[in-house]
């Protein structure tokens, strides 16, 4: 629709206007927090895709886990004999 919109000349009047409205100082703490916001925004997206490509529960041929039964121990009686029978 637009085709080429923003050629170098515009790229450079927003440059300017972005210099102009943060200053020169402020320009290298705004670019590393725009990494850093990049960063950690690819990393979101990686894991999403990731969590998409792995399987759900129940949708493969998995076997469901077993649980294990806990022991059952006899309580030890206070005298230390065994009950007579």
């Amino acid at each position: 629709m637009f085709g080429n919109a923003f050629g170098w000349p515009h790229l450079l009047i927003i440059l300017a206007v972005i210099l102009l409205l943060f200053g020169a100082a402020k320009l290298p703490a705004l670019a590393k927090s725009m990494g850093q916001s990049a960063r950690v925004f690819k990393g979101e997206m990686k894991a999403m895709k990731s969590d998409d490509d792995t399987p759900a529960a129940g949708d493969g041929d998995v076997a469901p886990a077993v649980e294990a039964s806990p022991e059952v121990t006899k309580p030890a009686s206070g005298s230390g004999t065994p009950p007579a029978s």
